[in-house]
């Protein structure tokens, strides 16, 4: 079962191992580096342990953009042993679920670095739509949460 923990003084070390293959280091901040803005941000940043059952397999950081009002999908990582096995998909799914009862959020946008497509293909295939939108060597992907009722 994939689900996210609170990062405490318990699991700390465990996900500040946590890291992406060589060739992905170029597209993922450190955990370490993750961490340290969700600090400097902590009123807006959300950062979460991505566990399948015991085990420490991700993180992920959620947050809120104040100067455009978005819920976004800051930061997102599966460790190199743990990838394609379905973790990531589920966890982004987790994510979304967790701004949408916590916050109300109805959109949650994302960046993806120009030639990250391994990223992009995942995020497109939980629901993330491009949205023309390229800055800062990031496309823009937005993911719309469909309201029930």
């Amino acid at each position: 079962m994939v689900e996210l923990r609170q990062i405490d003084g318990d699991n700390l070390e465990d996900v500040l191992s946590l890291a992406v293959s060589d060739d992905q280091t170029a597209f993922v901040s450190t955990v370490a580096q993750s961490l340290a803005q969700a600090w400097v941000y902590r009123d807006t940043a959300f950062p979460f342990a991505i566990y399948a059952d015991e085990t420490p397999v991700g993180f992920v950081m959620l947050g809120y953009y104040e100067s455009r009002e978005q819920y976004t999908l800051w930061k997102f990582l599966i460790d190199a042993r743990y990838q394609h096995r379905g973790y990531g998909r589920a966890a982004l799914k987790l994510a979304i679920d967790r701004l949408a009862e916590t916050f109300g959020a109805r959109e949650i946008y994302t960046g993806v670095l120009l030639g990250n497509e391994v990223a992009r293909r995942l995020y497109a295939s939980v629901g993330f739509v491009e949205t023309g939108l390229i800055e800062n060597n990031m496309r823009e992907m937005r993911y719309d949460i469909k309201t029930v009722g």
